[in-house]
């Protein structure tokens, strides 16, 4: 299963009878699921319909869902009473016609009051109601469609953001700087430099400069930054609705990247330190994204 997005838009249009409508339905990033629906006076069953559809398919947005009608310019309809202009011609037929007076014409008989008839051309409400409802579960499947495409998208930059953190631990982990020889000998030009200056309690300061050299080891926070990358590609591969995991793992990522820098005592593990926590604050942006 693929993780999706949490922002799309569809739309389905036709035409029944006179009537235009247009189903149109925008989801953007939410905490939680929530459809909003906005359909014309008397079609607010339908609009519950679309939306228990939509429920059913989304775990995470905020959807909002509009249909619009309008009701399209046509000329009546025009139908000859056939009956009543046959009487008519029958009725002529029968009587004897003046000199001078010319015969009955059928361009004439057709403007005798009722012999043309028009009617408005009215919807079927049954076979609109049944076009809205089709279109719209094809409404709710082409969002879901088009919110999954786009979480294809992201499962590909995400996987490639955890690459670069892990790249970054195993970079911080190979730091120089950060090797016990590296350490002892810094601590120890450190602590010649005081020892000229003034007399220090020789035990005293060797305690103080193995609690320093504790504090300063960063393996902790590489270890937990291997395991949060591990935790993430599993959610990636897993799918369905794991945004909100994702997301505590990105304030993870970002509380392990600020003590990082916070202990580093060298430039190179500091600048180690800021690409991570570039890195880590666009992985949180993308997973803002995911259902």
């Amino acid at each position: 299963m693929a993780i999706a997005s949490m922002t799309g838009f569809a739309r389905e249009a036709g035409v029944t009878g006179p009537v235009h409508w247009a189903w149109e339905v925008r989801s953007v990033n939410g905490r939680g699921l929530d459809v909003r629906v906005r359909v014309p006076p008397g079609f607010e069953a339908l609009g519950e319909e679309v939306r228990g559809r939509l429920q059913r398919r989304l775990a995470r947005g905020q959807c909002q869902l509009a249909l619009t009608l309008s009701r399209a310019e046509s000329a009546p309809r025009v139908r000859v009473n056939e009956a009543l202009l046959a009487s008519l011609i029958e009725a002529v037929a029968r009587l004897p016609r003046p000199e001078g007076v010319a015969p009955a014409t059928l361009d004439g008989l057709l403007q005798v009051r009722g012999v043309i008839e028009s009617e408005e051309v009215r919807e079927d409400a049954g076979a609109l109601q049944s076009d809205l409802s089709a279109a719209g579960a094809r409404l709710a499947e082409a969002l879901a469609g088009m919110r999954a495409e786009e979480g294809r998208a992201l499962a590909g930059l995400i996987a490639e953001q955890l690459a670069t953190i892990a790249a970054l631990a195993d970079a911080a982990d190979a730091c120089p700087a950060r090797q016990p020889e590296a350490i002892r000998a810094k601590l120890a030009a450190q602590i010649a430099a005081l020892m000229e200056l003034s007399a220090f309690d020789a035990a005293r300061l060797h305690q103080e400069a193995v609690l320093l050299a504790s504090r300063a080891d960063v393996r902790e926070e590489i270890d937990r930054l291997r395991t949060h990358v591990a935790a993430a590609l599993t959610l990636l591969e897993a799918g369905g609705a794991v945004g909100r995991r994702l997301d505590f793992l990105a304030q993870e990522f970002g509380r392990e990247a600020n003590t990082l820098c916070a202990k580093a005592n060298d430039v190179a593990l500091s600048r180690i330190g800021l690409d991570l926590k570039a890195v880590v604050e666009q992985f949180r942006e993308q997973v803002q994204n995911v259902e």
